[in-house]
């Protein structure tokens, strides 16, 4: 008779911090209602629907590729919320129904579910729904000419196009404090600066996103601005001005600190916040797109399992 021998094992002395994917998820919600609020308040009605279908539809497919996948029901861990708070934030108010839908599926079930869910993705499933509709229907996304219509009592030009196309000179009627202040046209919740500083500053004291990402990423973002400032100021704008407009503030706060798509040690980390606002600012002022936050982040997903594997000698001697 064969003697077969049992090994018996136990758990490892997990210590759980009591962390949830849940909690997460809804704090950084909470994080992003001021921006959302603003621009609801900005743009009125247009924008709660837009905001609206993108949460809900996001929601919708999550549920519907679970059922069709036989997985557990996920939307209760408010991740598929996020993902159409922060999408829909990202839109011009004026978005058509299906371009947003179409932008939720490409998040949720591209994204996110077919790498296995929430954890698996390597790339930021916001940033991909966005990069496919920016790539497939640009003229969406001209926030000069689709916001033409709206009159909100300040400048309605989008600020990186003024430069892009005038340089400096065409970017006078702004202010630092205007724009701190979301006086400038853009993306719902992507304009209002304050907002966004605020609640970036919750997630990084709640623990919720790593500093180490946000800071390295406006680091990045300030010097090369810089840089390129001082070679040419009548062409390139300064630091603050790159910091307010466009998708900078929200790039460093929610969109580049994205759990499965970022790195986890220190000086990865680094590394991949100051790719990022290095190639945002590149982009920008030598790139054919005029706000360089969606590919540069997305690019820095692409190197992040490289960087990931840069790691500190361990303690010890060779013997």
């Amino acid at each position: 008779m064969l003697n077969q021998k049992k090994f018996i094992v136990s758990h490892a002395p997990f210590w759980h911090d009591g962390s949830t994917v849940t909690a997460r998820s809804y704090n950084m919600i909470i994080a992003a209602l001021p921006a959302v609020l603003f621009g609801f308040i900005s743009y009125g009605m247009p924008a709660v629907g837009v905001v609206s279908l993108s949460i809900s539809s996001a929601i919708a497919w999550e549920l519907l590729f679970n059922k069709i996948s036989k997985r557990k029901i996920s939307i209760g861990d408010g991740n598929a919320a996020f993902i159409g708070i922060l999408f829909g934030m990202l839109l011009p108010a004026t978005s058509p129904w299906w371009l947003v839908i179409t932008g939720t599926f490409v998040a949720v079930v591209i994204g996110k579910q077919i790498f296995g869910g929430i954890g698996g993705n390597p790339f930021n499933p916001v940033l991909i729904g966005l990069a496919i509709l920016m790539v497939s229907w640009k003229d969406f996304f001209d926030f000069n000419e689709v916001l033409v219509n709206y009159d909100l009592g300040f400048a309605m030009v989008y600020p990186l196009s003024a430069l892009k196309h005038l340089g400096t000179s065409g970017i006078d009627a702004f202010n630092t404090a205007d724009l701190l202040m979301g006086q400038q046209s853009g993306g719902i919740g992507a304009t209002f600066g304050l907002g966004l500083i605020i609640g970036g500053i919750y997630l990084i004291i709640r623990g919720f996103i790593r500093w180490e990402i946000s800071v390295s990423f406006l680091a990045g973002v300030v010097i090369t601005a810089l840089l390129f400032n001082i070679v040419n100021s009548a062409q390139y704008a300064g630091p603050v001005f790159h910091l307010l407009t466009g998708y900078t503030l929200i790039g460093a706060f929610f969109l580049a600190p994205e759990d499965s798509s970022s790195p986890v040690n220190l000086i990865p980390m680094l590394i991949y916040g100051a790719g990022a606002g290095i190639m945002t600012v590149l982009i920008r002022n030598i790139g054919a797109y005029i706000d360089g936050v969606v590919f540069a982040i997305l690019l820095m997903n692409l190197v992040n399992p490289l960087l990931d594997r840069i790691r500190p000698k361990a303690l010890g001697k060779v013997v």
